[in-house]
């Protein structure tokens, strides 16, 4: 398209990604799947590529552009930040409610309008938006000054950047950021596959990344956001609270829906009564019920102390604890050989859902709580979500209670368990212990790594069991005769299944670092490795301190990787997979190109942002399948720039510099052209 014809376009895409956006997260009334909603997103963010000075304040792809900042900005808010009063019971509740009605000359409470509205759990901000436009974002800090998150808050998806039919001038709203169970449960486990530190609940994963110094972090973590005030509101026409969420949801403003306007302490007790259990099955966790007295024009004579209003308070849900005994400590042992210690429990309802497993993760833990089998111990969800043993109830432990110890042999194969200096966890030092050896096979033929769709636990237990497979590699002297003698297994899923493990001979060389299962060396590791070195020979050769240089590695991963081609058994099983056929290089020697292509030969080629149809180290891997060569930064000396979604620094670099960008559709396209078949890694 033209210039013209773009900004024509353009100008309609954002106008209906605005009213999609409108429907979505405020009315709950979407019109569009979300693949057509991205689909639109593509399309636009392909028109500001081809014509960055199309690229508008208020599009949905100006939150994710420009360099990630060093450090975070103070901003002293116009009007202070301040915190709401808690109540913690009833009886609480009700003297705040009694105050209020004497500092409005009312003997009695009834009669009162109060609007409650469940408590987020989740990270106070302020927006200012000018003439509609958002303007700043920032944290509430100490109440008087708080930090500027402004890039990182326009990373999120359901925040308009601009409001529909709002006066112009100056607008402060305020709200909650916080992070659904769903996306927060997802992030742990992308960040346990990648051994990385684990979130304690969703406001700590949302607290987090909200401030993150690379906004482009922030943006992959699908924060969520919803308002609940406007910073002068009468001045607007609006006379009371419902009013007010009124006013927001017509601005384009994502809130809660959940509220009710009550007229007396019945209603209200009933209203947290009613949300004490709805809580559990809502999206995004709630730790109370917010006060607020709905006539925004009574808010004045009631005032505030230094640090809270006298209108608003928040009643908070106690943490919800049962007592459930201990009925049994089970020990189980990972890929790496570590013992994990887990209580087996009574059955006992918690957040929604029945808990009767609850782990210990070490000695440590277990003696700092003085855990014991028979105990009964006060049991919650951490975070609403993980299963943890708070404390013992002493009161009721049998004068015959002994104190547990981890027993310091592997429960399935008997070898003398080890605690390495500086480590919690006991190990069991067999690499051929039965049960590392079902966990590195599960670990294996997972979908980051080898990808062997078919080979599930029940399988590898049997497989293992019958002395069938020792080690990965045997997985690739299956046949479909043997497997399809096995019990419950027939002919064609035998043949299916071996045609799964022939096709993960293909599987790019991150995926195949991955899979062998290094300790520290996680997905992200194995490809910041895999790129560097380009094959496995070169990663074995390489020092502890080449290792150690490589972005993202360091000292202890380096160790890791040394330690383990430092093992006669693991170098026979790394050459065992490379008879086997298993792809060991990215593809700068002939055995792993599989053809070249005159549009990929040669060329210098850098990959930014996130793609859709595969990972980035896939797309390179193709790339140097066909004859390229990759390259980490972007310079007068690249030929082409591959720019999926968030692609940050080095695809503005390359418009500087003049570098040709391709999207990712016209890549695929490229590479269809040059003979390779989409989905043929």
């Amino acid at each position: 398209m033209d210039f013209e014809t773009s900004a024509r376009r353009a100008e309609e895409l954002r106008r209906e990604l605005a009213r999609h956006a409108y429907l979505y997260y405020v009315m709950d009334a979407p019109e569009l799947a979300d693949h057509e909603y991205d689909a639109m997103i593509r399309e636009l963010d392909s028109i500001e590529k081809a014509y960055p000075e199309l690229l508008t304040p208020d599009s949905p792809n100006a939150g994710v552009m420009g360099e990630p900042r060093g450090e975070f900005r103070k901003v002293i808010h116009a009007h202070p930040m301040q915190s709401l009063d808690n109540a913690l019971n009833m009886e609480e509740l009700r003297a705040f409610c009694e105050r209020a009605a004497k500092a409005m000359n009312r003997e009695d409470i009834n009669g009162v309008e109060w609007v409650c509205e469940p408590k987020i759990d989740g990270l106070a901000v302020s927006l200012v938006y000018e003439n509609g436009l958002l303007r700043t974002a920032s944290t509430r800090g100490d109440g008087v000054t708080g930090e500027d998150v402004t890039q990182n808050v326009r990373t999120i998806r359901s925040l308009p950047l601009r409001l529909q039919g709002a006066p112009d001038g100056i607008i402060e709203v305020r709200g909650e950021v916080c992070m659904a169970r769903e996306d927060f449960a997802e992030l742990n486990r992308a960040r346990e596959e990648a051994e990385e530190p684990l979130f304690a609940n969703p406001r700590n994963a949302a607290a987090g990344s909200l401030r993150q110094l690379n906004h482009h972090v922030t943006a992959a973590r699908r924060l969520k956001i919803f308002l609940y005030y406007i910073q002068d509101a009468a001045q607007y026409g609006v006379k009371s609270q419902r009013e007010l969420l009124e006013r927001l949801r017509a601005w384009g403003l994502p809130t809660q829906r959940d509220m009710a306007l009550c007229t007396d302490l019945k209603q209200i007790e009933e209203f947290l009564t009613l949300w004490g259990s709805k809580r559990f099955a809502n999206s995004v966790n709630t730790d109370g019920v917010v006060l607020k007295l709905n006539d925004i024009s009574l808010r004045e004579t009631l005032g505030s102390t230094a640090k809270a209003p006298r209108w608003a308070v928040a009643y908070k849900f106690p943490p919800e604890e049962k007592r459930a005994k201990i009925l049994d400590i089970e020990i189980s042992v990972g890929r790496t050989g570590a013992l994990t210690p887990t209580a087996v429990l009574e059955p006992v309802q918690l957040s929604g859902t029945t808990v009767q497993r609850a782990s210990l993760h070490n000695q440590d833990e277990i003696d700092r709580k003085d855990i014991r089998i028979g105990d009964v111990v006060w049991v919650h969800k951490a975070g609403e979500i993980i299963p943890e043993i708070l404390r013992v109830d002493l009161g009721v432990r049998g004068d015959g209670s002994t104190p547990y110890q981890i027993p310091l042999v592997c429960p399935v194969c008997g070898s003398a368990a080890v605690r390495l200096p500086e480590e919690a966890a006991l190990r069991c030092p067999n690499k051929s212990c039965p049960a590392q050896l079902q966990e590195e096979l599960l670990h294996f033929v997972s979908r980051p790594c080898m990808d062997i769709n078919g080979m599930g636990e029940k399988l590898i237990a049997k497989l293992t069991a019958g002395g069938i497979l020792r080690g990965a590699a045997d997985i690739y002297e299956l046949s479909a005769d043997l497997l399809g003698n096995l019990d419950r297994m027939g002919k064609k899923s035998a043949a299916k299944l071996t045609g799964a493990i022939e096709a993960s001979k293909s599987r790019p060389f991150p995926a195949v670092l991955n899979a062998l299962g290094i300790r520290n060396v996680g997905k992200k590791t194995a490809a910041d490795i895999a790129l560097h070195f380009r094959s496995m020979d070169a990663l074995i050769a390489a020092s502890a301190e080449d290792l150690a240089a490589v972005d993202g590695v360091g000292t202890v991963v380096a160790a890791s990787v040394k330690t383990y081609f430092s093992d006669p058994n693991n170098m026979a099983a790394v050459q065992k997979l490379r008879e086997a056929g298993v792809r060991m290089t990215m593809g700068e020697d002939g055995t792993a190109v599989s053809q070249t292509s005159d549009v990929f030969a040669g060329k210098k080629m850098v990959f930014t942002g996130e793609l859709s149809s595969m990972t980035r180290a896939e797309a390179e891997e193709l790339a140097v399948s066909m004859g390229a060569q990759i390259a980490g930064s972007v310079s007068k000396k690249t030929s082409l720039v591959v720019a999926g979604d968030s692609p940050g620094s080095k695809y503005n670099k390359a418009l500087s510099l003049g570098v040709p960008v391709w999207d990712e559709g016209e890549f695929l396209r490229r590479l269809a052209e040059a003979g390779h078949k989409i989905g043929g890694i």
